[in-house]
């Protein structure tokens, strides 16, 4: 079990976070196809307080284990908040998950869980970060998901520009969104108001601490550059194997060895060639079959087969294949290795079927990690961000969200 990406790397860019921030640990390897989301399709749950939000994950040793979940309340730093459990929930966690089924006809068997919240066991009283732990019947972590809930007293509206950082101008963007507070008493804005924006759903790059740049009237203004600026990264590659037997485009051939192999042409470095637009899904994935109607359950495990180039600017940097698939995970399973028969990294793992994103991203020797060495950065990428207002009154125990907003970079201007 590994925890996302390394310890260092995943500090959220905070000074002075001690070790109690509540990072997302990943599951072990008979773990798979965690899906998690709310009323959208995005794999990362934002909801209003009130709505339901859905939990599934697939265990490959099909032997109907007792999985139970936990949910902790956090502030902004994503540290466990004050409150006690029966502060922030109705009823009580801890609970067994119930509701699971077995695979159905499928060559690699697996038992498939799923869990709704809110259900007749617990409900969310209070709006902000959350953390749900799921565990096995020893009482082992097997991993944790990050969520969101929030209510609409602030209206958010931003916008998407490119960097006037002239060392920067093709490879980041710049949020730029303003808060409407009208109906919502704030005082002391810079105290009482942060904000994080978060590209893509992918918190290490999160940006936190970000102060209102000036004030009119009810509305604070963050028309910063620098400080609220991405590297805009590439588009995602992407496979499909909703079915088994016939090649895509990104498919060279397929072969049936106990499970079906599927192997993905042989990508390529981008970072150096012009930009090209090729519509994506911003790392994320959908799980889909033509072989049967319930995805869940009928949908098959292929193995999967990367390669990519290897190069002496590599050397002996490791390279994963990553996406919200595997939670960008940089685990031994998800690391390619160097074939000297045919000069490639390679990597093959089960995945099931379905549209994947995922990209490649490189971790160098002194554990930095960089993430589009091999895709680039280019500012007219389309990514999604997503802008989270939290609030916090004097004498108050948590830090409340109370507004979000999206911007997209479809639309980027200069």
């Amino acid at each position: 079990m590994r925890i996302l990406f390394k310890q260092l790397f995943f500090c959220f860019f905070i000074s002075g976070l001690s070790a109690q921030v509540m990072e997302e640990v990943n599951p072990p390897a008979h773990i798979k196809t965690v899906i998690f989301k709310g009323p959208t399709e995005d794999q990362f749950p934002v909801i209003q307080l009130g709505e339901s939000m859905t939990l599934e994950f697939d265990d490959l040793t099909a032997k109907e284990q007792d999985y139970y979940y936990k949910i902790i309340h956090c502030d902004y730093d994503w540290t466990p908040s004050q409150l006690l459990k029966s502060q922030y929930l109705v009823g009580m966690d801890n609970q067994r998950i119930i509701n699971y089924e077995n695979s159905y006809t499928t060559l690699q068997p697996y038992s498939n869980y799923r869990l709704t919240i809110p259900n007749q066991n617990i409900r969310l009283k209070v709006t902000g970060n959350y953390v749900l732990e799921v565990y096995n019947s020893y009482g082992d972590l097997q991993f944790s998901r990050r969520f969101v809930v929030y209510r609409d007293a602030v209206s958010v509206a931003g916008i998407v520009k490119r960097s006037r950082d002239f060392n920067f101008l093709n490879e980041k963007q710049v949020v730029q969104f303003s808060i409407n507070t009208a109906g919502f008493p704030v005082v002391n804005p810079k105290k009482e108001v942060k904000v994080a924006i978060i590209q893509n759903h992918f918190w290490p790059t999160a940006l936190y601490n970000i102060k209102p740049q000036f004030t009119i009237g009810t509305e604070l203004v963050y028309k910063y550059d620098q400080e609220t600026s991405f590297y805009g990264g590439n588009e995602f590659l992407n496979f499909d194997t909703k079915d088994l037997r016939s090649p895509t485009f990104a498919i060279s051939k397929i072969e049936f060895k106990e499970l079906y192999n599927h192997y993905l042409f042989t990508n390529e470095y981008r970072f150096n060639e012009p930009y090209t637009y090729f519509p994506d899904i911003n790392g994320d994935f959908v799980v889909r079959t033509l072989q049967g109607d319930d995805v869940s359950r009928e949908a098959e495990y292929s193995k999967v087969h990367f390669s990519l180039p290897y190069t002496n600017d590599i050397g002996l940097d490791q390279v994963y294949v990553v996406g919200k698939f595997n939670n960008y995970d940089l685990s031994e399973e998800n690391r390619m290795v160097f074939n000297s028969e045919n000069g490639k990294m390679e990597l093959a793992f089960p995945i099931k079927q379905g549209f994947y994103n995922y990209k490649y991203v490189v971790e160098r020797q002194d554990g930095s990690v960089d993430l589009n060495h091999v895709s680039g950065n280019f500012h007219f990428t389309e990514n999604n961000y997503l802008i989270l207002v939290y609030y916090r009154d004097f004498g108050d125990l948590y830090d409340s969200i109370i507004g979000i907003g999206s911007a997209n970079s479809r639309t980027i201007s200069n």
